[in-house]
């Protein structure tokens, strides 16, 4: 694959500037022959395709190290084929890709084939090595004459290596049928360093089974995702989309579950709801999340088994301990969602798991990092959503595990941890939070701070019902509905929170604004308003 390849695609992405300033219009909705139509080839916000061209689903880098990263793409003539298999061929098909250090590739400094195998839907995996530290770099993959368009990835800096600064952007939660994926869009537009997906990439659940107050804005193919064919099938359908191709073609990712990619609120060995066949539909679910993600080999599923907890380190300034809250929690307490009853509080019940609450603890202990991030899942500050002296919170998040609560904010205050900052999906809304030792003492002390990112669609359209105070929460700084994402840009000095807000996804194209910021200053726990 030497040399600019025959292709039909566009073979690489103009320089960023060029790529990022192309105003949606007619082409955000795929429809044009303007920039988000050059982009995905054959794909549209329906889940259309192109049935000559391999590369429906795009392309994807993934969890940066100081020598390399994962680059990703799954083979699919036909996304919507009703076995899960893409409508390709049931033989092993060679894919060549390429490393460049510049979009144009006349500096090609790693090339290869990979088999991509009709037992793993046709998925490739490329883990290079040997690359240099934070750096970027471009890259592009070919199945004969088809090629796919460049993306455009970087690896980390040298472990202690001092870091300027580092911009990341969260998402989590992307319903299909709620909206169109337009966050996504404008996460590429921030031109970050790192994404973040907390979870909720895909929704399991079938046509018309979620609904929301302002409709539903585009069907999703099929009934609920309970087989190896329907979660290929649903991951197929999500790779189409023209915004979600355009953030995963300009920055690498990385990527860790919540409920909807296997069943809603599922919890260890427990779903939701009794039901035949759990662990063969676990089992399928890991597979085919692991067969859809930029993973490294060492994700990959064993049967019902997945390990998705690791560490990303960005040389001397950021760690982000990466946490898995679904696979080995306790079941939730009180008998369903809502509490307290006293249970939640016992002692022995974890929403990490001990292997993973060990591996936690040690790694905050031996970090030298500026920042100590934990990307997680759901809510870890105390959330009472009744208004009153009596309390009521969900036991799908901390509060209904408090002691594994404590145990972890004791492990980075014992440990000495310079700056702990949580990073959170899953609620559907943002929140900015303080972090205490007591939440029932208003006057205990702040050990660190939360950031909650809210959804890129799940509830639909919302209206602007932030508050920026809670009698019952006083912790709680800032909070919103709306649909968006959380971009955080860190330096040695400081970490600032901006929340970014969509005012509808019921049709594409919206505008981003930031609804609220904040900043922690370095040594600093606890949030402050920011400015400019």
């Amino acid at each position: 694959m030497s040399g600019p390849p025959h292709h039909r695609e566009q073979s690489h992405l103009p320089d960023r500037r060029t790529l990022l300033s192309t105003a949606l219009g007619a082409a955000a909705l795929g429809s044009g022959t303007g920039r988000a139509a050059a982009l995905a080839p054959g794909a549209g916000h329906d889940g259309t395709r192109d049935r000559g061209n391999p590369f429906n689903l795009g392309i994807a880098s993934g969890d940066p190290s100081p020598d390399g990263f994962v680059l990703w793409t799954r083979l699919a003539h036909e996304p919507l084929a009703e076995d899960g298999r893409g409508g390709m061929p049931d033989r092993v098909i060679d894919v060549d890709w390429q490393i460049a250090e510049d979009e144009g590739f006349r500096r090609v400094v790693r090339s290869g084939t990979e088999q991509a195998l009709p037992a793993r839907a046709h998925s490739v995996h490329v883990e290079p090595t040997g690359l240099k530290p934070d750096r970027e770099y471009y890259y592009r993959f070919r199945v004969g004459r088809h090629t796919t368009r460049t993306g455009r990835t970087r690896t980390a800096p040298a472990p202690g290596a001092p870091s300027s600064s580092l911009t990341v952007c969260t998402a989590s939660c992307a319903a299909w049928e709620h909206g169109f994926f337009t966050a996504y869009r404008r996460i590429a537009e921030e031109e970050p360093d790192l994404v973040l997906h907390l979870g909720d990439y895909i929704y399991e659940l079938g046509h018309l089974q979620y609904p929301v107050p302002s409709g539903i804005a585009r069907d999703v193919a099929g009934s609920e995702a309970r087989t190896l064919a329907d979660y290929r099938r649903r991951y197929a359908q999500y790779r189409t989309d023209p915004d979600l191709q355009l953030a995963h073609a300009v920055a690498p990712w990385v990527v860790v579950w919540d409920d909807h990619e296997l069943d809603n609120n599922w919890a260890g060995q427990h779903p939701e709801l009794p039901q035949l066949g759990f662990d063969e539909r676990r089992a399928a679910s890991f597979r085919a999340y692991y067969e859809n993600m930029p993973l490294r080999s060492a994700a990959k599923p064993q049967g019902t088994d997945m390990r998705l907890y690791r560490r990303i380190e960005w040389g001397g300034l950021a760690n982000f301990h990466v946490l898995d809250t679904r696979q080995y929690r306790d079941d939730q307490a009180c008998g369903g969602l809502v509490g307290p009853c006293g249970a939640e509080s016992a002692p022995e019940r974890s929403i990490t798991g001990d292997r993973q609450e060990n591996w936690l603890l040690d790694g905050l202990r031996r970090s030298g990092a500026r920042w100590d991030l934990l990307a997680q899942q759901v809510m870890f500050a105390r959330n009472d959503t009744l208004d009153g002296p009596l309390t009521s919170t969900s036991m799908d998040t901390w509060d209904g595990y408090t002691a594994s609560r404590g145990r972890i904010t004791r492990g980075w205050i014992e440990a000495g941890v310079r700056n702990p900052v949580v990073l959170t999906g899953d609620i559907h809304e943002h929140y900015a939070a303080d972090l205490r030792t007591d939440y029932t003492d208003p006057a205990s002390e702040v050990v660190g701070s939360e950031l909650v990112t809210t959804s890129v669609t799940s509830g639909g359209d919302a209206e602007e019902d932030e508050f920026t105070g809670d009698p019952d929460n006083p912790h709680i700084r800032f909070h919103s509905g709306m649909r968006g994402y959380l971009r955080t840009r860190i330096t040695p000095e400081q970490l600032r929170a901006d929340f970014r807000v969509l005012p509808y996804v019921s049709r594409a194209g919206a505008p981003v604004d930031t609804k609220a910021s904040f900043v922690v200053a370095d040594g600093v726990p606890g949030l402050q308003h920011g400015t400019g």
